[in-house]
C-alpha cells in the first residue's frame, strides 16, 4: 500500500510540474507580448495606389454542408473590396445533402454580376478539407491564396489590410484576429471567446514578435501559394492540417506575419456537441502534430533553443489536458494518503506550484481580456467571474480532450468530423431545428457524470478529514464536470 502511495504522489506531483512549467512558457509570452506594444511595425508592403503592384489572389472556401451559412459566408465574399479582374473565387463544395443545390443557385446570381467565382465539387471527401484545398490549389490562378471557414464574417477592407504584407518575398502566411459574431449569446459562447481571445492575442503575439514558431489557424489568412507548394502541400494525415503545414513551412524557413489589429468575425459553436467535436478535433489534432513534428524541430539546425522550446511545447498544449486530468484525478486519493501517512505530509507543499500556475494564468489571461474588452474596476470584477467560470468549466472538459489527446499519441486515426454552423449571431436566434445536430448522447458523458459524483466524494473526504486544502479544486472540478454533463445531457434533447 505504500508502495502504491509513492507511485500515485509521483505521478501526482508530475503532473503539477508539468502544468507549471507550461504556466513559466505562458508568462514568458506575456511578456513577449507586452513587448511587442513597444515595437514599430516596419514591414514592406505593397503600393495598392499602382495597379501594377497589385497581385492576383484566389479565394477558398472549404464548405461540406453549410445550409445555414453558406449564403451569408457567399454574399460577404463578394463584397469584398479588391479589382475583380486580379480576384477568383473557389467554392470547394464536398456538401453531401440539398445545400449543395442552393449553393449552385447563389452562385449563378454571384457569377452574373461579372465576379469570378467558381463552384468546385469532388465525388469523394478524400482528405477532407485538406483535400479540398490541395484539389482547389491545383487549378487556383491566384500568386496568394486566402481561406475562409463557413462560419466567418470578413471585413471589406480585409483583403486590402492583408495582402500588401506580401511585398516581402519571405513571407509564407499572414494570419489574422479572430472575432466573435455570438460571443455574448450563452456561457458556454463567453468561454470559448475568453479562450480564443488569449490564443489570439498572448501566444499568438507573443511567439510572433519573437520569431518563434506560430500556426496558420485554419481560416481566415492568407497564404503565399509557392509556400504551401515548397512545404510539401496539405497533407490529411493529421486532424490539424493547418498547424502540420504551419510547421513544415517555417522548418523550410518561411516566415509568418499575424496582424492582431485586423480582426475577422466569426460564429461560436452554441452547444455543447459542437464544442466538443471542435475541441476533440484540435486537442487530437494537435497531438498528431507533436508526433508527427517534434523530431524535425529538436533536430533541425537552423531554428534557434528558445523556439524549439516554444515550438515544443505549443504542440503539446492539449497534453496539458492530461497533465490537469491525471492531477484532478489523482487528488481524492492523495487525501487519503495525505491523512494516513504522516511522514509523507511534507511532500503535499507541492500543490503551491499548481496555485502559483493558477496565478500566472489569471494574470495573463487579464492582459489579454483588457486589450480587447477594456480595463477598470468593473471590467475587472467581471474578468475575475469569466476566468474562474472558464478554468472551472476548462477543468470539465479535460477527460474528453485527454482522450483526444491519447488517441492523437497512440496514432488512432479518426475521421474528419466538422463543427456544425448554425448562423446564431443573438439570443433571439434559434438552434433547436438545425438539422446536422446529432442528439446521441456520447459515452463519454456517462464517464463525466460519475466524475462529478468522484470529485462530490473528494469534496465529502476533505470534510471528513477536515482537511480543506483541496477543498476550492474539488468544487471547481465537481462544478466543472457537472456543468459538461448536464448542458450534454439537456442539449441533446
Amino acid at each position: 500500500m505504500l508502495l502504491l502511495s509513492y507511485l500515485i504522489l509521483f505521478l501526482y506531483s508530475l503532473a503539477i510540474l508539468l502544468i507549471f512549467f507550461y504556466g513559466l512558457a505562458q508568462l514568458n509570452l506575456l511578456i513577449n507580448y507586452l513587448r511587442s506594444k513597444k515595437l514599430l511595425d516596419r514591414s514592406e508592403k505593397f503600393n495598392f495606389s499602382n495597379p501594377d503592384e497589385i497581385p492576383f489572389v484566389t479565394v477558398q472556401l472549404p464548405i461540406y454542408n453549410e445550409k445555414y451559412v453558406v449564403e451569408r459566408l457567399l454574399t460577404t465574399i463578394s463584397k469584398l473590396y479588391y479589382p475583380k479582374e486580379k480576384l477568383e473565387i473557389q467554392v470547394l463544395d464536398d456538401s453531401t445533402d440539398d445545400s449543395i443545390i442552393a449553393t449552385k443557385k447563389i452562385i449563378d446570381s454571384l457569377s452574373q454580376t461579372g465576379l469570378n467565382i467558381q463552384h468546385i465539387t469532388r465525388t469523394n471527401r478524400i482528405g477532407f478539407k485538406a483535400g479540398a484545398l490541395k484539389e482547389g490549389l491545383v487549378t487556383a490562378k491566384g500568386e496568394f491564396i486566402a481561406i475562409f471557414d463557413a462560419d466567418f464574417v470578413p471585413q471589406k477592407e480585409w483583403l486590402l489590410q492583408t495582402i500588401p504584407y506580401f511585398k516581402d518575398k519571405s513571407i509564407g502566411v499572414v494570419q489574422t484576429r479572430w472575432g466573435h459574431l455570438n460571443r455574448n449569446y450563452s456561457m458556454l459562447t463567453k468561454i470559448q471567446a475568453f479562450a480564443l481571445d488569449a490564443h489570439f492575442t498572448l501566444e499568438q503575439v507573443g511567439r510572433n514578435s519573437q520569431s518563434h514558431f506560430i500556426n496558420f489557424n485554419g481560416t481566415a489568412g492568407v497564404w503565399r501559394k509557392a509556400c504551401i507548394i515548397d512545404a510539401g502541400n496539405w497533407e490529411s494525415d493529421t486532424l490539424t492540417e493547418d498547424l502540420d503545414l504551419s510547421y513544415r513551412a517555417q522548418l523550410k524557413n518561411w516566415k509568418f506575419k499575424y496582424l492582431v489589429d485586423v480582426v475577422t468575425p466569426a460564429e461560436l459553436p452554441v452547444i455543447i456537441s459542437a464544442a466538443r467535436s471542435q475541441q476533440f478535433r484540435w486537442n487530437k489534432g494537435g497531438a498528431e502534430n507533436f508526433k508527427k513534428m517534434n523530431w524535425r524541430i529538436i533536430t533541425s539546425k537552423e531554428i534557434p533553443l528558445k523556439t524549439k522550446f516554444h515550438g515544443i511545447l505549443h504542440l503539446l498544449n492539449s497534453s496539458m489536458f492530461l497533465s490537469i486530468f491525471v492531477m484532478a484525478v489523482l487528488s481524492v486519493p492523495i487525501l487519503f494518503i495525505k491523512n494516513s501517512y504522516a511522514h509523507l505530509a511534507i511532500f503535499f507543499d507541492i500543490l503551491i506550484f499548481f496555485v502559483i500556475t493558477s496565478l500566472l494564468f489569471f494574470s495573463c489571461y487579464w492582459f489579454t481580456f483588457k486589450n480587447i474588452q477594456g480595463g477598470g474596476f468593473k471590467n475587472f470584477l467581471k474578468y475575475i467571474g469569466l476566468f474562474f467560470t472558464f478554468y472551472t468549466i476548462a477543468m470539465g472538459f479535460s477527460f474528453h480532450n485527454s482522450i483526444a489527446v491519447l488517441e492523437g499519441l497512440w496514432g488512432k486515426k479518426s475521421e474528419f468530423v466538422r463543427t456544425p454552423k448554425f448562423n446564431i449571431e443573438s439570443l433571439k436566434d434559434k438552434w433547436k431545428q438545425n438539422v446536422y445536430i446529432s442528439h446521441k448522447i456520447p459515452k463519454n458523458v456517462i464517464v463525466e457524470g460519475l466524475l462529478a459524483l468522484y470529485f462530490l466524494f473528494g469534496i465529502y473526504s476533505g470534510y471528513h478529514f477536515n482537511d480543506y486544502g483541496l477543498l476550492p479544486f474539488h468544487l471547481m472540478l465537481f462544478a466543472g464536470f457537472g456543468f459538461v454533463f448536464v448542458k450534454s445531457i439537456s442539449d441533446a434533447k
